[in-house]
């Protein structure tokens, strides 16, 4: 093996989401302010900033109007403001609209954007402001010194399918830094591993995820509105499953639909991709469909859980933010806003803390002090009991929202605090071969298949390299999740990565393999959330590989 390169920064930003791109503008403001010079570091693992960006997108510019206060001048990719707001209650054949919009679904003042599209703008500032931004540089595994956090090791490239070197085989470089900064999207890499190793979930609720599946469609001149918003409740999804989708209009007759569907499902044949489908096939959704084309496909893992699911986010050498440390109002349906702000918070404790030449969990503890006393933490407060009360269904989730908007976010719980479950312990065993939830009709007009979307994605990945999705042990798959689950892994992928080939022998045993169609992969992490025994290992493929989210 070849020896790897070394590169020492003051602050390293893993992900190049809108969390560490404010992180890094901010850090970079300081810093000027000062007079001081620093080096700042983004490492994305997709091919370009934005490339694996994926969100509704409303976004409320609260926090952006802090960060760059001149940002509506400057060019940013909005696609509008918002200029109506809707929502509806969809039956299987018909709708009914809400006479008022909840408070919490109140856009007004918001605005209609893609996310890989201000992910690349902020990425942009960013290197203006005087930060380095690396693409295709995916964070492998983070450095230690005992329990401090002192670097990350980015992925090798050039490793064939069995771990060894190619040709063309390039070892990842060792960057250390006085701080990193964790912004890795929802699931991430090295967040788990952070957080299994100090055990920062260590008092919390469970994280419950929900899988946001989306596609845009370009529609025919003059039939769409830029700005309008709706949202959906009720079909396609039953009572007891979490979720509800959206349709936003964009600039030049785009259309943003998608469907969010908990992960936290009772039956194991629940596929979001199809839900995704079943709900672009009903009357009102496929009306606004005619005469469309299909432009992106995506999909993505959403952090639920609330305030109470948040892990702590600082350890010595360590910060966490967006999505990775669970940003995320899903009373709202936003979190960009709160991305950058976490960002920006990260930012100036490692401000603090360089300025102290301090870095360990004291010092870098001010993040919390700093939450607790921002809009942020008041937010995410109003809205601490959300997902947890659609436990007991569709109703009593409702009721509850309804409830919070009066009562500060208590809601019907007799204590301040509702308890939640993993959503994988959701998921019940209903033997092998359960019966399938309804299916939609595919019809590659309004619906398609998942392979068609893994191509409408833009996903690629090098097919001679080592699987990045790591089964600790494939037995459990065949000798009972088969048995057990009727494997749900062919159902919760919305990009059919995994197939399993188990046929039962003539003593009664399952026999065969578990086919892992990497190249396939999306980058939603929900497999590594939603596999009911915990035994699936997301890790980032080769640098720059994976989905192309243009406009999405």
């Amino acid at each position: 093996m070849a020896q790897r390169d070394q590169l020492d920064v003051d602050v390293l930003f893993v992900g190049g989401g809108p969390a560490s791109l404010a992180g890094a503008i901010r850090l970079a403001q300081l810093a000027k302010v000062a007079g001081r010079e620093l080096e700042i570091l983004v490492i994305e693992k997709g091919g370009e900033i934005g490339s694996h960006g994926i969100s509704g997108a409303v976004m409320d510019p609260r926090a952006l109007d802090e960060l760059l206060p001149q940002w509506r001048t400057s060019n940013a990719p909005i696609e509008s403001a918002v200029t109506t707001d809707e929502m509806w209650f969809l039956t299987a054949g018909g709708k009914i609209k809400a006479p008022i919009t909840p408070p919490q679904l109140n856009n007004h003042g918001k605005y209609v954007c893609s996310l890989q599209k201000m992910a690349r703008w902020l990425g942009e500032q960013a290197e203006a402001a005087g930060a380095q931004v690396f693409p295709a540089f995916p964070g492998q595994e983070l450095l230690w010194d005992g329990d401090r956090v002192i670097g990350v090791r980015t992925g090798d490239k050039g490793l064939d399918k069995d771990g060894k070197p190619k040709s063309n085989y390039e070892p990842g470089a060792d960057i250390h830094a006085k701080v990193v900064v964790l912004g890795e999207g929802p699931r991430g890499t090295l967040t788990k591993q952070a957080i299994a190793k100090l055990r920062l979930d260590a008092g919390c609720e469970p994280q419950v995820y929900a899988a946001g599946v989306k596609e845009i469609w370009q529609c025919p001149q003059g039939t769409v509105r830029a700005g309008s918003v709706i949202h959906t409740l009720g079909y396609p999804l039953d009572a007891q499953t979490f979720g509800g989708g959206f349709i936003y209009g964009m600039a030049n007759d785009v259309l943003d639909i998608g469907l969010v569907t908990g992960l936290d499902y009772k039956d194991p044949t629940t596929d979001p991709h199809n839900e995704f489908q079943r709900y672009k096939a009903h009357p009102a959704i496929r009306k606004m469909l005619e005469g469309a084309t299909l432009l992106r496909y995506g999909a993505k893992a959403i952090p639920e859980g609330g305030l109470f699911a948040m892990p702590r986010n600082y350890a010595d050498g360590l910060l966490i933010v967006g999505d990775s440390a669970g940003f995320l109002n899903g009373m709202r349906l936003k979190g960009i806003h709160l991305a950058i702000k976490s960002g920006m918070m990260a930012a100036e404790t490692a401000w603090e803390a360089l300025s102290a030449d301090r870095f360990d969990q004291t010092q870098l503890a001010s993040i919390a002090t700093k939450f607790r006393n921002s809009w942020a933490y008041d937010e995410m407060r109003s809205a601490r009991n959300f997902h947890q009360a659609f436990n007991g269904g569709l109703i009593p989730g409702m009721l509850n929202a309804a409830l919070s908007t009066v009562t500060g976010g208590r809601g019907f719980g007799v204590a301040d605090r509702l308890h939640g479950e993993a959503g994988y312990e959701r998921m019940e065993k209903r033997g092998y071969n359960p019966p399938l939830s309804p299916r939609a009709i595919i019809d590659k007009v309004v619906t398609f298949d998942k392979l068609t979307d893994v191509f409408n994605s833009g996903t690629m990945h090098e097919e001679d390299q080592p699987c990045h999705l790591h089964v600790a042990d494939t037995n459990i798959c065949r000798d009972r999740c088969t048995v057990e689950y009727g494997n749900p892994c062919r159902h919760f992928c919305p990009a059919a990565v995994y197939e399993p080939m188990f046929e039962r022998g003539q003593d009664g045993r399952f026999e065969g393999r578990l086919q892992i169609n990497f190249t396939n992969c999306v980058h939603c992490k929900t497999c590594d959330i939603a596999d009911p025994y915990q035994i699936i290992t997301w890790v980032p493929p080769q640098g720059g590989e994976g989905p192309v989210y243009t406009g999405l």
